[in-house]
């Protein structure tokens, strides 16, 4: 059985990624594998195994694309309202808060925020299906 360990980005500014990471989801840097033409560095907490690596190729200028295949990442948080404060509090920028009640019963409350290489995070609050 397979094991997910890890996804990885491609950012421009390696210190600003992890800064924001760092604001958002409370990462911390896991590894850093610095080689010739690019830098690794993988992000943790003390919630998940997962990881998210950030690949940062050296003498990178311009932003990359996304292309239209790329969805988002997903985190779960214990009070997504609460969240939602703490990172508009800290000019991140997050979407309105949403949430879908089926039958009286919350199935999801949940927003996004963007990280400086425009890649977009789902914050969902853990509930249903999302613990």
């Amino acid at each position: 059985m397979a094991k997910l360990i890890h996804s990885m980005i491609r950012v421009t500014d390696l210190q600003r990624s992890i800064d924001f990471y760092h604001r958002a989801l409370d990462l911390n840097i896991a590894g850093r594998f610095d080689l010739d033409t690019f830098t690794l560095v993988y992000l943790s907490n003390d919630e998940s195994e997962f990881e998210l690596e950030l690949t940062c190729n050296h003498n990178r200028t311009e932003p990359y694309s996304h292309g239209d295949g790329y969805g988002h990442l997903g985190v779960s948080v214990d009070d997504a309202g609460e969240h939602h404060d703490k990172l508009t509090q800290q000019g991140l920028l997050p979407s309105d808060l949403t949430e879908y009640i089926r039958d009286g019963v919350l199935i999801s409350r949940f927003f996004f925020v963007t990280d400086p290489d425009g890649y977009k995070i789902e914050f969902l609050q853990r509930c249903g299906r999302f613990n």
